[in-house]
């Protein structure tokens, strides 16, 4: 007996220094290896538990009870974090305890936690029409290098890919596939969790690369004394930052007088959007998007359906009281 209550004091002074450091290094390590999460989402990760790290002041993970838990959850509400941003942390939180249970012994406390429901917002999608005005309005004559923002902005509606995925775009992630139809052009996407999709790609979207590879990357790679497998270069020859394709998306806006806040990801929400509206199958358009379930691309069928209710009711004469 004496024994036993030992081994269980000296199980709890371990857990007591235990550094908050190292199982966070863990925990991300795990993510990182294990579930193959991209960098962002890892610097997600990072933050919110930086913030739960700042609320503890000190106290350590094997004292952190359920009681600690909810009154971290008060204090992110108290700073007037939205739903989703606490629904996320406490996500976060779930998964971190869990690894430290697993990995170092620490009790979770976060059994308890009851999920924060956010109201469900619909993905927002741009017109036909202003997709059409942001992808001319790109171009600016006189500027040669605008070419490669519009072929950027063309291939983000004509794919569906993610920022992160369009700027990872190389050179030999195309490929031609003859079909009964013809020849059509497919572009290799690398998505969250390193997982790969395959989607054809429009005669737009196809005609706009051959241009901006014949007239515009040429003279960019040049600038390198490398080379660069990206398909997208800068102006000294390197691959294309994030942060540059969304200012080349909020310039394009802006140049086409589109005052709704538009992102490189509302390209996906069209995409998906117009796809459906055309009258593609929800199975289809959850492979073009990489969606693991379909759940995830039903939200989109929303939209449609708001779309449909509203024509009823202001076109049926018997839709109105």
């Amino acid at each position: 007996m004496a024994k036993y209550i030992m081994q269980k004091l000296l199980r709890h002074m371990v857990m007591q220094v235990i550094n908050f450091d190292v199982v966070v290094t863990s925990f991300l390590n795990h993510l990182t290896i294990e579930r193959g999460l991209a960098a962002n989402t890892l610097s997600a990760y990072r933050r919110d538990l930086a913030k739960f790290q700042l609320f503890l002041e000190g106290t350590s993970l094997a004292q952190v009870t359920p009681e600690k838990i909810s009154e971290f959850e008060t204090s992110m509400k108290s700073q007037k974090l939205s739903l989703a941003s606490i629904s996320r942390i406490d996500s976060t939180l779930r998964g971190f305890f869990k690894h430290a249970n697993s990995e170092f012994g620490i009790a979770n406390p976060t059994f308890e936690m009851l999920p924060q429901r956010a109201n469900r917002r619909l993905p927002k999608a741009l017109s036909i029409q202003q997709i059409m005005e942001m992808i001319s309005a790109a171009y600016r004559e006189g500027d040669p290098i605008t070419l490669r923002d519009q072929t950027m902005i063309e291939l983000l509606y004509s794919s569906g890919a993610r920022v992160s995925e369009l700027i990872g775009i190389n050179l030999a992630d195309f490929n031609e596939v003859q079909t009964d139809e013809g020849k059509i052009t497919t572009l290799k996407l690398r998505g969250k969790g390193s997982k790969e999709r395959i989607v054809p790609l429009g005669s737009f979207a196809s005609k706009a690369i051959d241009d901006y590879m014949v007239r515009i990357r040429p003279g960019l790679a040049a600038k390198s004394s490398k080379v660069n497998p990206a398909l997208f270069l800068n102006a000294r020859g390197m691959r294309i930052s994030r942060q540059s394709a969304w200012n080349i998306v909020i310039r394009a806006a802006n140049d086409a007088g589109i005052s709704e806040k538009v992102s490189p990801h509302v390209f996906r929400h069209s995409y998906a959007t117009h796809l459906l509206d055309g009258g593609a199958d929800i199975r289809v358009v959850q492979e073009l998007l990489g969606h693991s379930s379909v759940t995830t691309t039903q939200i989109y069928t929303l939209i449609t359906i708001d779309k449909v209710r509203e024509t009823y009711s202001l076109a049926h004469p018997r839709a109105r009281s």
